[in-house]
């Protein structure tokens, strides 16, 4: 075989070459290390949240601001003390519970009451260590948990005679609403007026007015679905006899169980005073009964 010379550059050096190939660099981190509190920046510098956990601990640890975030706390306290007791003023909550303490019993003996009161013989409040009754002991008591659900029955019943008739709307059911709550407390109003007119002595209460005038409520409801099944006749057939049982018992109630027999008492021109607030209380509720619903039957 020919032996093929074998030449070897200047440069290159098969051993013992002087100048190695250096290693390439780790690559960085994927994320910063801030466990310590400090980011692997250069230079130092925190990280992001670091100097926000740092302010955070700074402030619990600072009298200073110990002292501010206690006085706040008991400005806050004082605040709310001073509204309950300006609540307390205008409303009473013992004698708010009074009135709504009911039961289903009672409920449906109060409903039927109030449709047919003319069997209904003792009228008088009973009393307990001179202090009367709850509604659910007494069913001649007042209560406010009808007049409240009977009212929201009526707004509700209202839209549907509305939607029945194509004309409801929101506003329109709105302005019924508010409507039938104005009328009530202009009542009210009036009978407190006519109570102080009448310098009657008893423990008639706005609460007890509210639920006087709230029973009319009932009377507003049968009416309505009466007209909605029957039309009108059937509608003026219900407002009739749910207006004169409503009179019979408002009557009766504010005689006995709100003005009381010892109210009767005293001069003549008192007791014609007395006794015309009691009647013109119970002759104004088939006006407000035929006010409020008879635009809603056609």
């Amino acid at each position: 075989m020919l032996g093929i010379p074998v030449t070897y550059s200047g440069t290159y050096k098969p051993t013992g070459s002087k100048h190695r190939a250096r290693a390439a660099p780790d690559p960085p981190p994927l994320f910063d290390d801030t466990s310590g509190g400090y980011s692997s920046q250069p230079g130092g510098y925190p990280a992001p949240g670091a100097d926000v956990a740092f302010n955070v601990n700074h402030l619990i640890g600072d009298p200073v601001a110990n002292m501010a975030m206690a006085y706040g706390g008991s400005i806050a306290s004082h605040g709310k003390d001073m509204v309950h007791k300006e609540l307390h003023r205008f409303v009473s909550v013992n004698k708010l519970k009074y009135f709504f303490a009911v039961d289903t019993a009672y409920v449906a003996k109060k409903l039927g009451l109030l449709v047919f009161p003319y069997t209904h013989q003792n009228w008088e409040v009973q009393y307990s260590r001179d202090v009367p009754l709850p509604p659910r002991q007494d069913l001649n008591a007042p209560d406010l948990y009808i007049p409240t659900m009977a009212f929201i029955t009526y707004v509700l019943l209202a839209g549907m005679a509305l939607g029945i008739q194509k004309r409801f709307s929101p506003e329109v059911l709105g302005l019924c609403a508010s409507t039938a709550l104005v009328w009530v407390v202009m009542e009210v109003l009036a009978l407190l007026l006519g109570v102080y007119l009448a310098t009657v002595r008893s423990d008639l209460s706005t609460f007890h007015l509210l639920a006087y005038s709230g029973y009319k409520y009932v009377g507003m409801i049968l009416s309505i679905l009466t007209g909605l099944l029957f039309g009108s006749d059937g509608y003026y057939v219900a407002l009739a006899w749910t207006s004169s049982a409503l009179m019979y018992f408002i009557v009766r109630s504010l005689r006995t169980a709100a003005l009381g027999p010892d109210s009767m008492g005293g001069p003549a021109p008192r007791q014609r005073l007395q006794l015309y607030l009691t009647l013109g209380a119970a002759a104004f509720q088939p006006l407000m009964i035929y006010w409020l619903t008879f635009h809603l039957v056609r």
